[in-house]
């Protein structure tokens, strides 16, 4: 017998696989508790255009995410701190600032998006690596200005 898994099942496969069972397995187990259908026309095309819409939300998702990294990689955001002589500053920048900063130029990025390895002392220009999607990064130009 032919189901549709509706849930991942470690023996069988993933959610919206078709597998062909022993009809006792299908009618008794996985029916019953809700881990799969029987794979009948309407299901199979329930199913597809299932994975039709999934294929169509991603690839918006992701054709969103390119554009706000190329609007990200465009952009040069200027933080400004406290500092001293030669540019040292009193204290750091942080992905939370760099953030901020990005948010107030209109950019939807939160500080665990930018990828800030340690906190920045010095002042200067910086590229930020921001992730914005799943293997997308874009690269932001950050001016770090000391001010006294």
């Amino acid at each position: 017998m032919k189901v549709i898994l509706l849930k991942d099942i470690p023996a069988l496969g993933q959610a919206g696989a078709v597998k062909d069972v022993k009809e006792g397995y299908a009618r008794n187990y996985l029916i019953p508790r809700g881990l799969a259908a029987e794979a009948t026309p309407g299901n199979l095309r329930a199913l597809a255009g299932r994975q039709q819409a999934q294929l169509q939300r991603q690839q918006r998702e992701r054709e969103e995410a390119e554009r706000l990294a190329a609007a990200l990689e465009a952009a040069v955001v200027e933080v400004a701190a406290r500092g001293g002589e030669g540019g040292r500053l009193f204290g750091s920048v942080t992905a939370q600032d760099v953030a901020e900063a990005l948010v107030q130029r209109g950019f939807a990025v939160t500080k665990k998006q930018v990828d800030l390895a340690e906190p920045i002392k010095m002042a200067g220009f910086y590229k930020i690596p921001v992730r914005v999607g799943p293997g997308i990064v874009a690269h932001v130009d950050v001016n770090v200005v000391a001010r006294r």
